[in-house]
């Protein structure tokens, strides 16, 4: 069964400019299903998982593409980055758009080698896990997340603290929502030690791999939180520089998004430390050992991985729209905090986001320190638990977690 993506339309218009189209995100979420699914009849797919076609692909790339003629979805492209300047050449050569779909799970090593073989040739898409709509198979009419004063004409998806919860505990991986019996226990267990065969192993060696896994947990212990190396290394047991390579390797396949914190000349007090998502809330789950969604709920994960799930379907919103965000956070050195600050044509909506059913003017009113910094100040709001739009003061409301993920 396949469930409509977000991206579908993006992709579309993108593969009538460019000739190659290359799709990057991590392994399990849906990258090979949606070209496949998009894919004309006569669209060839070729899996770089092959042995023998990998081999050929390495060896003699001019009569890889010989035998595999464009139009063709080419899997794993990672792993023959000897490809990329033979499929530049065809595409020189013949001056035809959309010719090569790609996709690739390794995303600084391949951008690199797509940089530099494939400039002004690539329109490069980054997919993440289902957001909500799309794992209810709605995914096609969502749009950009943004604070507008117009929230009287969506309506919020009714959703039970536990409905919320279970979605969370479940995960964002297609697979998980395709097959709903699929134990997620094991899904999760067989993911952790493909992803340390795979992408850990083809990014750095990593000689201990419970270490790793130790250092896997740790992060996800510490999702929504300002990224401390020191002690991330600490508990995994690790040198920090150690630390700060595998920190590269979870971004670079995938796993974590690292928010930059704002700042400018005009002031000297605020915090540069970064903070730290899981992009799967339902991986972190399992990383950090919830057994259940009312436990996930009770414990003292709750109130961050709410906050993780929150950003990252608004994360979604804008990556499968085709638009790179301009997302960064607040945080001075008198510990006011702006979870997520959205800067569109050279204006900022603040978001603050909050497990809790009963929101209050005091929780926004950190709001009122970005206009020390000059900024052109749009509508702000707190996404928690209400079941109704409320306003909290001047252009500021309190929303439903339910309109946020209904797009």
């Amino acid at each position: 069964m396949y469930l409509p993506r977000t991206i579908e339309g993006f992709l579309k218009r993108a593969a009538r400019h460019f000739p190659v189209i290359l799709i990057t995100g991590a392994r399990q979420v849906g990258k090979t299903t949606l070209l496949k699914n998009l894919a004309e009849p006569e669209r060839k797919y070729i899996s770089l998982d092959d042995p023998v076609i990998l081999e050929l692909a390495r060896t003699d790339p001019a009569l890889f593409l010989q035998r595999y003629t464009p139009p063709v979805i080419i899997d794993e492209i990672q792993y023959a980055p000897e490809l990329l300047p033979y499929i530049k050449m065809t595409v020189d050569r013949t001056g035809r758009k959309n010719l090569f779909w790609l996709t690739g799970s390794q995303h600084f090593h391949l951008m690199k080698g797509v940089t530099e073989s494939l400039a002004g040739r690539v329109g490069i898409l980054n997919l993440l896990g289902f957001s909500f709509k799309e794992s209810k198979g709605n995914g096609l009419d969502v749009k950009p997340f943004l604070p507008k004063r117009k929230f009287k004409n969506i309506k919020p998806v009714r959703l039970s603290l536990m409905d919320i919860y279970s979605h969370i505990f479940r995960g964002t991986y297609p697979a998980l929502h395709v097959d709903p019996e699929m134990d997620r226990n094991l899904f999760y267990s067989s993911y952790v030690q493909t992803y340390l065969q795979r992408d850990v192993a083809d990014l750095i060696n990593v000689g201990n791999r419970l270490s790793f896994i130790r250092f896997l947990k740790a992060v996800a212990a510490r999702t929504a939180q300002l990224l401390n190396v020191s002690d991330l290394a600490r508990d995994a047991d690790i040198a920090p520089n150690t630390a700060k390579k595998w920190l590269s390797v979870l971004q670079a396949s995938g796993i974590v998004y690292i928010l930059q914190p704002f700042y400018t000349n005009l002031s000297k007090r605020l915090i540069k430390t970064p903070k730290i998502y899981f992009l799967d809330p339902g991986l972190c789950a399992w990383l950090t050992e919830w057994s259940s969604p009312e436990t996930l709920e009770a414990g003292a994960l709750s109130g961050a991985i709410f906050e993780t799930w929150i950003f990252t379907e608004i994360l979604k919103s804008w990556l499968h729209n085709g638009l790179e965000p301009s997302f960064y956070y607040y945080h001075d050195k008198d510990k006011r905090e702006i979870d997520l600050l959205i800067f569109k044509d050279r204006t900022v909506y603040p978001v603050e986001i909050k497990k809790t059913a009963s929101p209050h003017r005091d929780m926004v009113k950190v709001f009122d320190t970005l206009r020390r910094l000059k900024l052109n100040i749009g509508t702000g709001c707190l996404i928690c638990l209400n079941e109704d739009i409320l306003p909290l003061k001047e252009d500021v409301y309190a929303l439903p977690a339910g309109m946020v993920i209904n797009g």
